[in-house]
């Protein structure tokens, strides 16, 4: 698969541990990683039905995601995604291995995937 140069790229709009959720599908997740371009396989990206299949020219994300049957790994394009501001917890399983919980609430960056 060919890559754009990292200098087409777009900075990412969602940060690691940040809440989003699907512009149009019915799950939520937590932004476990980011790609600052499409960095899937080809198979996956032709999957996509023509007509919704994203540009790859943006960031994709990596995502604990749930809906209300289920938890799984996503990733979704930056186009596809907006923050989730419910305040509701996420129960997947996977967070609190990733990610530490701070006072708030909010999710935070363990130091040891910061070094």
């Amino acid at each position: 698969m060919d890559k754009l140069p990292l200098s087409t790229a777009r900075s990412a709009k969602f940060s690691l541990g940040q809440v989003v959720k699907h512009r149009i599908y019915p799950f939520r997740g937590v932004v476990f990683d980011v790609d600052p371009v499409f960095n899937n396989t080809e198979e996956w990206y032709l999957s996509i039905p023509e007509d919704k299949r994203p540009d790859r020219n943006q960031p994709f994300y990596h995502l604990f995601a749930e809906n209300t049957d289920s938890e799984y790994i996503a990733y979704v394009s930056e186009q596809n995604l907006v923050a989730d501001t419910s305040g509701e917890p996420i129960r997947h399983s996977q967070v609190l291995q990733a990610f530490e919980q701070g006072e708030n609430g909010e999710l935070l960056v363990p130091v040891r995937m910061t070094n």
